[in-house]
């Protein structure tokens, strides 16, 4: 079993310019079911064999989507999003960087009252591999398995992927949240997918400074893990009051410093890696 990213899957691009059309491609290589790109005043055309519609409600209704990702510029992003939220579809993947925290507040009070699942902003989106993947992730680092994977940050997220790979650890499903101040699916929510997975066998979990994400993830674990986890926390080493390139990775008020994250997930039960190459044996360890 998958989380959020199934052979079921039916995916319309939002946006479909270069990145769009680059990544759309890259899905559909990879088997995703790509089935219509969006992109105002096209509408009846078509792009590399891709039917395009003017609004995401004519995509949907002409070829039965249940998920979206988006590729459109910063400004006009929000209003995309939106878009595909009042469609009502499983699954929202926003790669977009650099939208403003204030749309992203109009986004947040409308996802709360739908049952879609929104990824990102500013996330290189989710792979079940095997299956498939909406995002820009790199197939080669990515390989089938049973390791559940939620990652901050997008390029660890390759990197690590990579590194279990090649360590003979397999994912179920990894999930690049993001790295901004409001983001739709946050990372103890995410863990929650995985946990809950009964194909899932153990949880890799990557965060960084900024925020209490960490913490809420591993207050959730410690009340409800139930599989073998091992952590990362990015920016260890940064110097006090250092902003690290994530919106999202600033500490304020004594919060969100990697020494509380490392903490929390130690006191529940969690280890640590100091370093990404360590994540393997940690894992080998927590599964023997």
């Amino acid at each position: 079993m998958s989380v959020l990213v199934t052979e079921r899957s039916r995916v319309i691009v939002q946006g479909v310019g270069r990145e769009g059309r680059f990544h759309a491609a890259q899905m559909r290589k990879y088997g995703t079911k790509v089935v219509a790109g969006v992109k105002p005043g096209a509408g009846g055309t078509s792009i590399d064999d891709l039917p395009i519609y003017d609004t995401v409600h004519d995509a949907v209704e002409a070829t039965d989507a249940n998920a979206s990702i988006i590729f459109v510029p910063a400004a006009a992003a929000a209003d995309a999003i939106l878009e595909a939220l009042d469609q009502e579809l499983e699954l929202v993947v926003a790669i977009t960087e650099w939208i403003p925290v204030h749309d992203m507040l109009r986004v947040a009070s409308v996802l709360a009252r739908t049952s879609t699942t929104l990824v990102g902003p500013n996330c290189p989106g989710v792979i079940s591999p095997g299956k498939g993947k909406v995002g820009i992730l790199p197939i080669d680092s990515f390989s089938s398995g049973s390791v559940g994977f939620v990652s901050r940050s997008g390029t660890l997220t390759y990197e690590i992927a990579d590194l279990l790979s090649r360590e003979g650890f397999g994912q179920s499903t990894c999930i690049g949240i993001g790295g901004d101040p409001i983001i739709g699916l946050p990372m103890p929510k995410a863990v929650q997918l995985l946990n809950e997975d009964p194909d899932t066998r153990a949880l890799v979990i990557v965060g960084e400074i900024g925020g209490t994400d960490e913490e809420d993830t591993a207050a959730y674990l410690r009340a409800f893990g139930t599989k073998p986890a091992v952590a990362f926390i990015a920016g260890l080493s940064a110097p006090p009051g250092k902003r690290m390139g994530h919106a999202g990775a600033i500490v304020t008020g004594g919060q969100g410093t990697a020494a509380s994250k490392v903490e929390a997930f130690r006191t529940a039960g969690i280890p640590v890696a100091t370093r990404p190459s360590e994540i393997p044996q940690l894992l080998r360890e927590q599964l023997s």
